[in-house]
């Protein structure tokens, strides 16, 4: 009963507290300042003070939960609220939630310092400024900035490729914030002529088709189409199962040189040669071994 008076108590005073005059509580300095010293004095020695250490920034993904932490050292009898910046709307004072939205709550285990504003299933509209606020006279606070990202793909070097006839198109897909890697990748080909889009497959009755994937914090997925054709433009896209479609248009050109022109491998780093003479090492094992096959 007692806890639930003093968080009454103390949401009164965050109302009062957001009316106050600006520079009533400065954050930069004075004396309901996260910078601010103690005045002197046993009892200003134990007053409230927040963890410089504690993150400031916190990135979480849209779908999964954002941990906003908060650090108070010799809290005392105070109660720590946790309030959103972008409509001031007081979240949580102490262990109680003040929000119809059922996916914020604080959390606090006994024993610690640590006042944690949890996010469930975080969206865009999440990301802003959050304030741990000490209900001190003035309070003391301490702001937290929320990014919320979308796991995304891109193809690198878009939105429009040249290559000559004859020479390699090589493609990279880039798919990056993803909480894990994701469990497939397809390439599709579009003529857009004809309209045709299907699914690019390395056992596909063209040939020459090589597609290697890197998978870790960002997933890379290559995409290799020896001696190009003309039947070879179009649209590529490159569909991972976590992620929205990257496309980008692919021109071979018989003879023509424009500014856009993709020079063969030229550009890519160390570990895309090595993936290149790889899969051509590959390819060419592979028509050998069709080759033998036959006779």
């Amino acid at each position: 009963m007692q806890r639930a008076r003093n968080a009454v108590a103390h949401l009164a005073l965050l109302v009062l507290a957001h009316l106050t005059p600006p520079g009533a509580c400065d954050v930069a300095g004075g004396a309901g300042s996260v910078n601010a010293l103690p005045a002197g004095g046993s009892s200003a020695r134990l007053a409230p003070s927040f963890d410089a250490a504690t993150p400031r920034n916190v990135t979480a993904l849209v779908g999964k939960s954002a941990y906003l932490s908060c650090r108070v050292r010799n809290l005392g009898n105070r109660t720590v609220s946790w309030i959103r910046h972008r409509d001031l709307h007081i979240l949580t004072v102490g262990g109680y939630t003040y929000t119809s939205d059922q996916r914020f709550q604080a959390t606090h285990s006994p024993q610690t310092d640590d006042w944690t504003l949890h996010i469930k299933w975080a969206q865009q509209r999440d990301a802003g400024v959050y304030e741990c606020q000490v209900s001190t006279q003035p309070v003391r606070s301490f702001f937290v900035t929320l990014h919320v990202v979308v796991p995304s793909a891109r193809i690198l070097g878009g939105p429009d490729l040249h290559v000559d006839i004859g020479s390699t198109i090589n493609l990279t897909c880039l798919i990056q914030f993803s909480p894990e890697p994701p469990a497939y990748i397809f390439w599709y080909h579009e003529d857009e002529v004809s309209g045709r889009k299907q699914v690019i497959s390395y056992d596909s009755s063209r040939g020459g088709v090589s597609v290697v994937t890197e998978k870790g914090a960002a997933t890379t997925s290559y995409l290799l189409v020896q001696d190009a054709a003309p039947a070879d433009s179009g649209r590529y896209s490159c569909s991972p199962s976590n992620a929205e479609v990257a496309s980008v248009r692919v021109h071979v050109l018989n003879g023509e040189r424009p500014a856009a022109m993709q020079t063969g491998s030229a550009g890519l780093s160390n570990s895309s040669h090595c993936i290149i003479a790889l899969l051509a090492a590959c390819a060419l094992h592979a028509r050998l071994l069709r080759a033998q096959l036959a006779s």
